[in-house]
């Protein structure tokens, strides 16, 4: 490394957000402009540790997070970031991550968690450099498109452009297929587009700039593309997979786990999604003055479930106007420290404070969150509509979960948003293909070749796997291509 001792001499400075008071009242990016010299001394505590466990792979998917997902070169980015090699650590970032303007957003960094300067002292800011080396990538216009310059003659159709779609496409247009993606919404990016908020992920500026630079290379985009949804204009699953050499099925997961007690029909109570999504369309369509979203404006808000979903619920009933915002999660809030059975290198499941709770704190006075409670009954009027829901709270033992006697509770709302989290994928592209499901309904196809029951038919991101983040959709995409890419052409160069 460029500064051995720099782990000894620098303290982590993550780079702070806009004040929470200022960024509630619009829907701009909540972080701040990169401060090159901070981040380059940053970059300085990557230590030369013999075994990078940052970018490692994960140790168990499905109970655990470690490492980087697509396994980013970080040590080798941070070195040169230091050294002020920035358009070299933008090389070195590109050559593993194909949307680094993605995940240095959204991600929530299990390199951090498994950063080995982190078994001592508060680890490298690794997404903070991430983020600034793409950024600066595009804004000194090192990032250019750069199409293949033979094509193989071989079709491919993606359906689906979310985060492993979109890196499919990348890579199997970049050995020279001629790729379509398929998206049935109006606007390219699945939930990158209509699941992460504005203010998380700005769509022009960034989705769309990537999704530009993808067409300009030679990527076919089709939007307000229902494939196989039984609908009048849809298309054909079946004859979509005749005509083309391979399909990628990367549809994500969007069945929501739902809340089923007494109450459930009340006007109010919506599914998380069905909230952030049109609220961004609004936003991009009209800046909300079509009104074709469900407003919290005035109203005592109640969000369940306590992730990333949970959270942008709140930011976005920040940003509304919300009359009171209440958060539960049905766990016991997180310890301030690893517990024993969370031992480094695996992501540290700890007490965090997210961007929505910050700002609801600023404005409230308080953290938003209540922990260990469970919704028994949403209540409403003659004519109903939600006026608030009853609760009890819960005890976690060797385990379980159960209910403490005489612990009921009325809470007003208006309007209450479920984020508990998804099933598994929609069936109405995978049923006319009659290809095999697991046993949590997603798309059966083995991790490594990708390959449904159908030989040309493959499957890979949150469809494959279940819900899960960004960067490991990208990782599925990535390696669903060089699948792909093996099954057309007999072998493959892409990694």
């Amino acid at each position: 490394m460029g500064k051995p001792t720099g782990f000894q001499e620098v303290e982590r400075q993550a780079a702070p957000y806009r004040d929470p008071h200022a960024r509630v009242l619009d829907f701009k990016e909540i972080y701040t402009d990169h401060n090159v010299g901070g981040l380059e001394a940053q970059a300085s505590r990557c230590m030369d540790c013999g075994v990078p466990f940052c970018q490692s792979p994960d140790l168990n998917p499905i109970n655990a997070r470690s490492g980087c997902p697509i396994h980013n070169l970080i040590p080798e980015w941070n070195d040169l970031v230091y050294r002020h090699h920035w358009r070299d650590a933008l090389d070195r970032l590109h050559k593993t991550n194909n949307f680094p303007e993605f995940t240095g957003r959204v991600c929530p960094a299990p390199c951090e968690g498994s950063c080995v300067l982190g078994v001592t002292d508060p680890p490298v800011t690794i997404k903070n450099i991430e983020m600034a080396i793409i950024d600066r990538g595009f804004e000194e216009g090192w990032v250019v498109p750069n199409p293949p310059s033979v094509r193989s003659g071989k079709k491919v159709a993606i359906v689906g452009s979310g985060p492993a779609g979109l890196a499919a496409a990348d890579q199997l247009n970049s050995v020279g297929h001629s790729v379509t993606v398929y998206e049935r919404a109006d606007r390219i990016g699945g939930l990158l587009m209509y699941g992460i908020p504005n203010m998380k992920l700005a769509k022009a500026e960034v989705v769309d700039r990537r999704v530009d630079l993808m067409r300009e290379e030679g990527i076919a985009f089709k939007t307000n593309a229902a494939v196989g949804d039984g609908s009048a204009d849809s298309m054909s699953v079946m004859d979509l997979a005749g005509e083309v050499d391979a399909l990628l099925l990367a549809t994500g997961a969007t069945v929501p786990n739902d809340l089923n007690v007494p109450g459930r029909e009340l006007n109010g109570v919506h599914f998380a999604m069905d909230f952030l999504g049109p609220n961004t369309k609004s936003l991009l369509d009209s800046d909300h003055e079509d009104g074709a979203y469900i407003s919290a404006k005035g109203k005592n808000v109640i969000v369940i479930g306590g992730g990333d979903t949970g959270t942008d619920c709140l930011g976005t009933s920040m940003r509304h106007g919300c009359k009171t915002l209440t958060n539960f999660e049905i766990f016991p809030a997180h310890p301030a420290e690893r517990r024993e059975s969370n031992p480094w290198p695996i992501y540290p499941m700890i007490y965090r404070v997210d961007y929505g709770h910050e700002e609801a704190r600023a404005r409230f006075n308080e953290d938003p969150r209540v922990f260990s409670i469970s919704t028994t009954e949403f209540v409403g009027d003659d004519d109903g509509n939600l006026i608030g829901l009853k609760t009890i709270d819960m005890a976690f033992e060797n385990g379980q979960l159960s209910q403490i006697e005489n612990t009921e509770r009325f809470w007003e709302a208006e309007l209450v948003l479920l984020a508990m989290g998804f099933r598994g994928p929609e069936h109405d592209v995978s049923d006319p293909l009659e290809i095999e499901y697991d046993q949590r309904s997603n798309y059966l196809a083995e991790k490594g070749s990708y390959q449904t029951s159908i030989e040309n038919v493959f499957a890979a991101g949150d469809c494959r796997s279940g819900q899960s983040l960004v960067v490991r959709a990208i990782n599925e995409g990535r390696e669903a291509a060089r699948e792909i890419d093996h099954y057309l052409t007999g072998s493959s160069t892409l990694p």
